[in-house]
């Protein structure tokens, strides 16, 4: 979404050539304010009250822009408002020119954190997590928030002691090992076999698996608890 912010005249907004510092001191805190808005009301569709910090760098001191009466900030396609991110701002009346801002967004609020170091490979159960306030921003995937994230989720990685469990440690766990014997739950139209295989690599639950029957035809399922490969013909 685009929002016009900044209207002033002439050298005013960002003619660094002409008066640097006050198109600087003007124009972070316009940013500053856009950029606040913008990641806050993000966090809010998002059903969360955190709380949203916002501070702006400097635009590139080798840049000559062009006096401006009027411009325009807008966040770059695809741009995440998370973590450093950039902003854009570009001249609507007075010149031409489009520029990148460099910005800083943290984000602050609940989120669970460990009871107890956690070593890699732990299923995660509620009593190894407690509440507290975290920057959630500290993570480029965010940090769980609601217990129901950790629903038959192990750690890849290890968390101390207070430290808020990121999302990207999180994963389903293996239920299929590569060489495990498994058994082959097949359904087509009309009929359904089971048949006796071994797994050609490792699984998650739900991940896609190839298997060998005893025959040696290879098939491809979907992985399921109990070395359980589900085909469909």
């Amino acid at each position: 979404m685009i929002r016009r912010l900044l209207t002033t005249s002439g050298a005013a907004l960002l003619g660094l050539a002409a008066a640097p510092m006050a198109a600087q001191a003007v124009s972070a805190e316009a940013l500053r304010q856009f950029v606040q808005r913008e990641a806050t009301a993000a966090v809010a569709v998002a059903g969360s009250a955190a709380r949203v910090e916002v501070t702006v760098g400097s635009i590139d001191s080798r840049l000559q822009l062009a006096p401006c009466a009027r411009s325009e900030a807008f966040v770059p396609a695809g741009m995440r408002l998370w973590g450093r991110a950039s902003v854009g701002l570009r001249c609507l009346e007075g010149a031409q020119w489009s520029v990148l801002v460099p910005v800083t967004v943290r984000v602050h609020g609940p989120a669970l954190v460990a009871t107890r170091p956690l070593a890699p490979h732990t299923a995660l159960e509620a009593a190894d997590t407690q509440v507290a306030e975290v920057e959630w921003t500290r993570d480029p995937q965010g940090v769980a928030t609601d217990t129901a994230q950790l629903h038959n989720r192990v750690l890849q990685r290890s968390v101390g002691l207070g430290q808020p469990i990121p999302l990207a440690a999180l994963r389903a766990p293996t239920v299929i090992s590569q060489g495990d014997p498994v058994r082959v739950i097949g359904n087509g139209r009309g009929f359904s076999i089971s048949a006796e295989a071994i797994a050609l690599a490792s699984a998650q639950e739900g991940q896609a698996v190839r298997v060998r029957t005893d025959s040696g035809r290879v098939l491809s399922g979907t992985a399921r608890a109990g070395r359980q490969v589900e085909v469909v013909f």
